[in-house]
Protein backbone atom coordinates (compact mmCIF):
# COMPACT_ATOMS: atom_id res chain seq x y z
CA UNK A 1 0.00 0.00 0.00
CA UNK A 2 1.26 3.47 -0.86
CA UNK A 3 0.82 6.46 1.42
CA UNK A 4 -0.55 9.82 0.42
CA UNK A 5 0.78 12.66 2.55
CA UNK A 6 -1.34 15.80 2.95
CA UNK A 7 0.27 17.44 6.00
CA UNK A 8 -1.86 20.60 5.87
CA UNK A 9 -5.01 18.57 6.66
CA UNK A 10 -3.87 17.82 10.24
CA UNK A 11 -4.08 21.53 11.05
CA UNK A 12 -7.78 21.46 10.17
CA UNK A 13 -8.40 18.20 12.03
CA UNK A 14 -6.70 19.28 15.26
CA UNK A 15 -7.56 22.98 15.22
CA UNK A 16 -10.04 24.21 17.80
CA UNK A 17 -13.39 24.66 16.11
CA UNK A 18 -15.03 28.05 16.30
CA UNK A 19 -18.29 28.01 18.21
CA UNK A 20 -21.33 28.85 16.09
CA UNK A 21 -21.38 32.57 15.44
CA UNK A 22 -23.32 35.13 13.48
CA UNK A 23 -19.96 36.29 12.09
CA UNK A 24 -18.70 34.13 9.21
CA UNK A 25 -15.17 32.88 8.63
CA UNK A 26 -14.89 35.27 5.67
CA UNK A 27 -15.98 38.23 7.81
CA UNK A 28 -13.31 37.36 10.39
CA UNK A 29 -10.68 37.11 7.64
CA UNK A 30 -11.90 40.36 6.03
CA UNK A 31 -11.45 42.16 9.36
CA UNK A 32 -8.06 40.57 10.12
CA UNK A 33 -4.63 41.99 9.36
CA UNK A 34 -3.13 38.49 9.08
CA UNK A 35 -3.30 38.24 5.27
CA UNK A 36 -0.42 35.77 4.85
CA UNK A 37 -1.71 33.51 7.61
CA UNK A 38 -5.20 33.65 6.07
CA UNK A 39 -3.85 33.07 2.52
CA UNK A 40 -5.30 36.38 1.28
CA UNK A 41 -3.75 37.16 -2.10
CA UNK A 42 -5.36 40.55 -2.80
CA UNK A 43 -7.87 43.06 -1.45
CA UNK A 44 -10.09 45.40 -3.46
CA UNK A 45 -12.67 48.03 -2.51
CA UNK A 46 -15.60 45.75 -1.66
CA UNK A 47 -14.16 42.22 -1.85
CA UNK A 48 -10.99 40.19 -1.44
CA UNK A 49 -9.45 36.99 -2.80
CA UNK A 50 -7.82 34.16 -0.91
CA UNK A 51 -6.57 30.65 -1.50
CA UNK A 52 -8.82 27.85 -0.33
CA UNK A 53 -7.02 26.22 2.59
CA UNK A 54 -8.59 22.84 1.68
CA UNK A 55 -8.58 23.08 -2.13
CA UNK A 56 -10.21 20.94 -4.76
CA UNK A 57 -7.19 21.58 -6.96
CA UNK A 58 -3.92 23.54 -6.79
CA UNK A 59 -4.51 27.29 -7.07
CA UNK A 60 -8.16 27.12 -5.92
CA UNK A 61 -9.04 30.74 -5.14
CA UNK A 62 -12.16 32.22 -3.59
CA UNK A 63 -13.47 35.77 -3.92
CA UNK A 64 -15.68 37.03 -1.09
CA UNK A 65 -17.33 40.40 -0.51
CA UNK A 66 -16.41 42.16 2.71
CA UNK A 67 -20.11 42.38 3.45
CA UNK A 68 -21.52 39.14 4.81
CA UNK A 69 -24.27 38.15 2.37
CA UNK A 70 -25.79 34.75 1.73
CA UNK A 71 -27.36 35.60 -1.64
CA UNK A 72 -26.52 37.77 -4.65
CA UNK A 73 -29.64 39.89 -3.99
CA UNK A 74 -28.05 41.12 -0.77
CA UNK A 75 -25.18 42.79 -2.67
CA UNK A 76 -25.36 46.24 -4.21
CA UNK A 77 -24.78 46.58 -7.94
CA UNK A 78 -21.31 47.96 -7.16
CA UNK A 79 -20.45 45.00 -4.89
CA UNK A 80 -21.73 42.53 -7.48
CA UNK A 81 -19.68 44.19 -10.24
CA UNK A 82 -16.58 44.22 -8.00
CA UNK A 83 -17.07 40.51 -7.24
CA UNK A 84 -17.08 39.68 -10.94
CA UNK A 85 -14.18 42.03 -11.76
CA UNK A 86 -12.00 40.51 -9.05
CA UNK A 87 -12.99 37.02 -10.23
CA UNK A 88 -11.81 37.95 -13.73
CA UNK A 89 -8.59 39.39 -12.29
CA UNK A 90 -7.99 36.16 -10.32
CA UNK A 91 -8.42 34.18 -13.52
CA UNK A 92 -5.85 36.40 -15.27
CA UNK A 93 -3.31 36.05 -12.44
CA UNK A 94 -3.78 32.29 -12.24
CA UNK A 95 -3.25 32.08 -16.02
CA UNK A 96 0.01 33.98 -15.66
CA UNK A 97 1.36 32.16 -12.58
CA UNK A 98 0.07 28.60 -13.05
CA UNK A 99 -0.74 28.37 -16.80
CA UNK A 100 -3.93 26.29 -16.47
CA UNK A 101 -5.72 24.98 -19.54
CA UNK A 102 -9.18 25.78 -18.19
CA UNK A 103 -11.19 26.92 -15.16
CA UNK A 104 -14.20 25.99 -13.09
CA UNK A 105 -15.75 29.21 -11.80
CA UNK A 106 -18.93 29.46 -9.77
CA UNK A 107 -20.99 30.01 -6.64
CA UNK A 108 -22.71 27.56 -4.33
CA UNK A 109 -25.63 29.44 -2.78
CA UNK A 110 -27.24 27.66 0.14
CA UNK A 111 -26.17 24.61 2.10
CA UNK A 112 -28.21 22.26 -0.09
CA UNK A 113 -26.28 23.58 -3.12
CA UNK A 114 -22.96 22.65 -1.51
CA UNK A 115 -22.03 25.93 0.18
CA UNK A 116 -19.67 25.11 3.04
CA UNK A 117 -20.00 28.64 4.40
CA UNK A 118 -23.60 29.31 3.40
CA UNK A 119 -23.91 32.54 5.40
CA UNK A 120 -21.26 34.31 3.28
CA UNK A 121 -21.33 33.80 -0.47
CA UNK A 122 -18.04 33.42 -2.28
CA UNK A 123 -16.96 32.76 -5.84
CA UNK A 124 -14.73 29.75 -6.52
CA UNK A 125 -12.02 29.99 -9.20
CA UNK A 126 -10.46 26.56 -9.75
CA UNK A 127 -7.68 26.24 -12.35
CA UNK A 128 -7.76 23.01 -14.35
CA UNK A 129 -5.30 21.08 -16.50
CA UNK A 130 -5.92 18.25 -18.92
CA UNK A 131 -5.49 15.05 -16.96
CA UNK A 132 -5.66 16.68 -13.52
CA UNK A 133 -8.59 14.45 -12.63
CA UNK A 134 -7.13 10.99 -12.48
CA UNK A 135 -7.46 7.88 -10.35
CA UNK A 136 -6.72 9.70 -7.06
CA UNK A 137 -10.12 11.34 -6.53
CA UNK A 138 -11.98 8.38 -7.99
CA UNK A 139 -10.26 5.53 -6.13
CA UNK A 140 -8.56 7.16 -3.15
CA UNK A 141 -11.07 9.94 -2.55
CA UNK A 142 -8.18 12.42 -2.47
CA UNK A 143 -6.76 15.16 -4.65
CA UNK A 144 -3.10 16.01 -5.10
CA UNK A 145 -2.14 19.65 -4.56
CA UNK A 146 1.28 20.13 -6.15
CA UNK A 147 2.50 23.23 -4.30
CA UNK A 148 2.55 24.38 -0.68
CA UNK A 149 -0.20 26.91 -0.04
CA UNK A 150 2.10 29.44 1.62
CA UNK A 151 4.50 29.34 -1.35
CA UNK A 152 1.65 29.81 -3.81
CA UNK A 153 0.17 32.63 -1.71
CA UNK A 154 3.44 34.56 -2.00
CA UNK A 155 3.62 33.99 -5.78
CA UNK A 156 0.03 35.12 -6.32
CA UNK A 157 0.43 38.19 -4.05
CA UNK A 158 3.45 39.22 -6.11
CA UNK A 159 1.52 38.76 -9.36
CA UNK A 160 -1.44 40.80 -8.05
CA UNK A 161 0.96 43.56 -6.99
CA UNK A 162 2.33 43.94 -10.54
Amino acid sequence: MENLHAPWRIQYILAPKQPPSAVSLFTRIAQSNEDLENLVVTRDRTCFALLNRYPYNGGHLMVAPYKQASDLHELTDEELADLMKLTRRCQEVLRKVMRPEGFNIGLNIGQSAGAGIAEHLHMHIVPRWNGDTNFMPVIAGATVVPEALTDLTLKLRAAFAE
